[in-house]
């Protein structure tokens, strides 16, 4: 399997501050979506050191996060991070092969890694920065229909074209979480369609799964050189 370098990590260090700040009414907060993702990492390029749907996904992710928290911490005690994951986590428990080492790359399989992956970190910064006024929240924006889908999972996108979500009902909960008072939302939960979701299902065997973040987080820091 070849891999691909993604800049994800390298754009994360040179943010501008002011880029990421958003006034709203009567308080000032900083929000950042992570990107959603890719569906099936490609092979694209020459030999790099990241395989690309976890470098966007994860690598990327904490990254940026982690250079943000500074700032986080001066818009407190109401600054945000909303990651953006996906039901396809369901399927899969975490693991620490973040770069899919298996003979045969399934990016099916890689990005429901990358996903669950999301959601782990999401509790462990909302325990580690809970006294800290910031908070920390992921969510599932459903199937819509976008550009990423329909090159992705062309067969799923023509099968439910005309069926799936606008871009805009995707986004609904994102903007939701930004703006609901933190009275009312749970650090660390994942929501879908305003409400919260479980974040696992029964008989997949994925809850236990949670217990190796903490190495996850450490190969991370390596990765992105923190």
């Amino acid at each position: 399997m070849n891999f691909t370098k993604s800049a994800f990590s390298e754009h994360a260090k040179n943010f501008k501050p002011e880029d990421m700040q958003v006034q709203m009414e009567g308080k000032n907060c900083i929000v950042t979506g992570a990107n959603s993702g890719i569906g099936f990492a490609t092979a694209e390029g020459l030999a790099s050191r990241y395989e690309l749907s976890f470098a966007t996904n994860v690598l990327g992710t904490y990254t940026l996060t982690e250079l943000m928290l500074p700032l986080l911490e001066k818009a407190a005690p109401d600054a945000r991070v909303i990651t953006v994951s996906s039901g396809g986590m369901y399927t899969s428990p975490l693991t620490t092969d973040l770069q899919f080492s298996g003979d045969t790359f399934d990016g099916v399989v890689q990005y429901a890694r990358n996903k669950r992956i999301q959601i782990a970190l999401t509790e462990k910064w909302a325990e580690k920065y809970k006294d800290k006024g910031v908070n920390f929240y992921s969510m599932h924006p459903g199937w819509a229909e976008t550009p990423g889908v329909a090159k992705s999972l062309p067969d799923f996108s023509k099968s439910f074209e005309g069926k799936l979500r606008s871009s805009e009902e995707g986004a609904d909960t994102v903007i939701w979480l930004a703006l609901q008072p933190k009275e009312k939302l749970v650090p660390g939960a994942f929501y879908f369609d305003r409400a919260e979701a479980p974040k696992h299902l029964p008989l997949t065997g994925t809850k236990n799964s949670h217990s190796v973040i903490d190495s996850i987080v450490e190969k991370l820091r390596s990765f992105a050189g923190l």
